[in-house]
């Protein structure tokens, strides 16, 4: 009878093998394959990110050495095969300051303003939109270096931000707002300061006084309308009748 078991036993296990047999094989290779492909895909990540940061190495030397050809062909290939990594991102910040000392406000202006569109958020993104606004004073355009900084949520770069605006200010003439442009990044309340409190200050300094300002808008609309007066005065003597006039009506 023992024997009549066992023999029964195996027949289960081979009728159970052969109902459930592929199944299992199949899960096996489907997780042989998964376990290789997500080694694939790990080493094919690590050579990509190797690849995008030798190809990064080459712009930053030829930045530091002043070869706007070899450094554009670099970053272009970074820009275009390496999107998904974070050195495009760096690529674009040190094309910026390359074409800055060759002359080449408009290309720094366009490499930053495309890192700006595409992370307008991150740590990268938030210098670079720095960096734009103060090539777009350069440029002499202080309106766009407002329409850049302002009503953005507070950060790390809100002191800086308001430097740079307060900057945008004064090119405008616009001196109260400057004011308080400088005295906001001067409120800065890090440990340890992101601006040069000692700079801020000497431009807040040299701003014109306010009240002269005011006071300057205000007798140049008293003139306006003293002239404004004048004028009517002298059209009521024009228009009143003369005695000769009343007379010969």
């Amino acid at each position: 009878m023992e024997d009549l078991t066992e023999k029964e036993q195996i027949e289960e296990m081979r009728a159970w093998w052969s109902e459930y047999g592929n199944y299992v094989m199949g899960g096996i290779v489907v997780g042989i394959a998964l376990m290789v492909g997500i080694g694939q895909y790990r080493s094919s990540t690590e050579n990509t990110q190797i690849e995008a940061s030798a190809l990064y190495e080459t712009v930053f030397e030829a930045v530091a050495d002043g070869k706007a050809e070899g450094a554009e062909a670099a970053a272009s290939e970074l820009y275009f095969d390496y999107a998904s990594t974070v050195y495009p991102a760096q690529a674009r910040l040190a094309m910026a300051r390359l074409y800055m000392d060759k002359g080449r406000d408009k290309d720094a202006a366009d490499s930053l303003s495309s890192l700006v569109d595409a992370e307008p958020d991150s740590e990268l993104g938030l210098i670079a939109r720095l960096r734009l606004a103060k090539v777009l004073l350069y440029q002499d355009k202080p309106l766009e270096v407002i329409d850049l900084l302002d009503n953005l949520e507070d950060s790390a770069f809100t002191p800086r931000y308001s430097e740079v605006i307060a900057d945008a200010h004064v090119m405008l003439g616009q001196y109260s707002d400057a004011r308080d442009a400088y005295l906001l990044a001067m409120a800065d309340s890090a440990t340890m300061p992101t601006v040069d409190r000692v700079l801020v200050q000497m431009k807040f300094d040299d701003l014109p006084e306010i009240e002269m300002e005011e006071a300057g808008d205000m007798e140049q609309a008293d003139a306006e309308e003293s002239v404004d007066d004048s004028s009517a005065e002298t059209v009521t003597d024009e228009e009143a009748p003369t005695d000769g006039d009343e007379a010969s009506e």
